[in-house]
């Protein structure tokens, strides 16, 4: 007789072939879209534009996105306590305004390829914070994808500081406090999603990332100075507050419902690897051998993560 354990599989949520595969590529879908963000902003920055501005067109375009979700997810459900609104809060000011800022600023300053593998290590990093303010060991698996995921980013690290040295390490530790700002938000947004639910949390705390993205552009220029770019910053934010931002949203939700969260993971991997093509081929960024073994090692340590998290539940 086998005596061993069987391992645990979450069950999918249908069983309909067709549904899981709409589910798929709705979960592929929007990983490819999330992944083209920085691809346009490398390409708005060409025109001149700042990370403020850049960003407040992002946000103006999205804001009547998320106003809608927000209210469709607000029928027929009790308004948040007070003790939730504060929490909205500062989830939406860490999660999409803070990390949003950020990963703009650094953005200036390194390749998109490597920006993109920074920001991957957010799963890790909530790893690190459940750490810390939980005392909760990881576990072997855990620490092995935290180390497999690092010496990935290393390696890419290392062939873009040769070329760019102190820009590199200026828009790394940007782009690595974005990701930690991320990953406070992805912590805190697990301790209250049950209570407020995934679509109200996921609008209410883009409506005020919005609202914190515009009102610093205005705390720092005009209104009117926003309307002074070059036409194709316009076309690059509509591109960016659409299919880079509202449809990711959406399109990973729905897949989540379809396909579970642990599989929806597992298809975001391609978020990295259409990164590198598209800045390859739109904006002429160099791809070398430690950024191919980096890439494959990140993506690693995020499906070690994903999978451990999935034995777990």
């Amino acid at each position: 007789m086998d005596t061993l354990p069987r391992p645990v599989v979450a069950p999918l949520p249908t069983r309909s072939r067709r549904l899981l595969i709409g589910g798929l590529l709705l979960a592929g879908a929007g990983a490819i879209a999330a992944s083209g963000k920085a691809v346009i902003v490398k390409l708005a920055y060409r025109y001149g534009v700042d990370a403020a501005a850049l960003l407040a067109l992002r946000m103006l375009v999205a804001f009547p996105f998320f106003i809608v979700m927000g209210v469709w997810a607000a029928r027929r459900v009790p308004p948040l306590s007070p003790g939730d609104r504060w929490r909205v809060l500062l989830l939406g000011f860490t999660g999409y305004y803070l990390s949003s800022y950020l990963d703009f600023l650094g953005l200036q300053y390194i390749t998109a390829t490597l920006e993109r593998l920074i920001l991957y290590l957010s799963p890790t990093l909530v790893v690190l914070i459940t750490l810390v303010l939980l005392k909760q060991r990881p576990s072997r698996r855990q620490a092995l994808a935290l180390g497999v995921s690092y010496l990935g980013v290393l390696l890419a690290f290392g062939q873009d500081i040769q070329l760019d040295g102190m820009r590199t390490l200026v828009g790394a530790a940007l782009v690595f406090a974005s990701a930690l700002s991320y990953a406070l938000y992805l912590f805190g947004s697990g301790q209250v999603v049950g209570r407020i639910g995934a679509v109200r949390l996921t609008a209410y705390a883009s409506v005020v990332a919005c609202v914190l993205c515009i009102g610093q552009y205005l705390l720092l220029q005009p209104f009117s100075a926003l309307w002074r770019f070059a036409a194709p910053v316009y076309w690059l934010s509509l591109l960016n507050g659409t299919v880079c931002t509202v449809l990711p949203v959406l399109a990973i939700m729905i897949g989540v419902k379809r396909i579970g969260s642990s599989l929806a993971a597992q298809v975001g991997m391609l978020g990295p690897v259409s990164t590198i093509v598209l800045s390859v081929w739109l904006l002429d960024e160099p791809m070398g051998l430690s950024q191919g073994a980096g890439t494959l090692l990140v993506l690693a340590g995020v499906l070690l993560v994903g999978s451990s998290v999935a034995k777990r539940a």
